[in-house]
């Protein structure tokens, strides 16, 4: 493979690299609410997700500042989990004043706290790139979604005709410590039907929907 297209290896210290990452949060929360909320592009990107939520149960992991969650939580049995915890005081503050109902928790991708075969479907949203462990982040997600049941992911990847400005884009994510993976081999290896669509970003962003037999 052209050296560009690279993927990237997952840290060896993955505890640090999870608290480098919950402090850069934590510290520009409020300045990301912002910037997810005027970008209209972002926006769209989250967006995607919600033609493909089913069932009644759902769960977003690492929603982040909450825009997409507060976009369904009056339509379903809502559930999230975040790893940094000012978003999480954030997101329940922003349901109260709407008046919204949804079960809001912090926690870790890689020890959800919720019985097997739980939830209809999983939604997750330029996050997994920020997992140091893809296999344990998926081990969890698959563990608790129910047969039948699908994950519905945005995140980046490269563009599939590799053209330049997609892949600049790619890059720029991984330059910034972002832990871009090839994500194909990693659904197979769980047993997921899925497909994968480029949405934006020039290719670089990709909307992904699971489907767990």
């Amino acid at each position: 493979m052209n050296k560009q297209l690279r993927y990237v290896s997952e840290p060896e210290d993955k505890e640090q690299f999870t608290e480098q990452y919950n402090r850069f949060y934590t510290s520009f929360a409020k300045i990301y609410d912002g910037v997810v909320r005027v970008l209209p592009f972002w926006k769209r990107w989250l967006k995607a997700t919600l033609p493909h939520i089913q069932g009644s149960r759902v769960l977003e992991v690492s929603f982040g500042t909450g825009y997409l969650l507060m976009q369904y939580a009056s339509q379903f049995d809502t559930y999230g989990i975040d790893y940094n915890a000012r978003f999480v005081t954030m997101l329940q503050d922003k349901l109260a004043k709407a008046d919204l109902s949804a079960k809001i928790q912090q926690g870790n991708v890689e020890s959800l706290p919720y019985e097997d075969e739980y939830f209809d479907s999983i939604i997750n949203t330029m996050a997994f790139t920020a997992y140091p462990d893809g296999e344990k982040a998926m081990s969890e997600m698959h563990r608790v979604l129910k047969p039948g049941g699908k994950i519905v992911m945005v995140d980046v990847d490269y563009p599939f005709d590799h053209n330049r400005i997609g892949v600049l884009i790619t890059r720029a994510w991984i330059a910034g410590g972002d832990i871009v993976r090839d994500m194909e081999p990693l659904f197979t290896k769980f047993g997921f039907e899925f497909t994968n669509e480029e949405i934006g970003g020039f290719g670089s962003v990709h909307l992904y929907v699971a489907k767990k037999p």
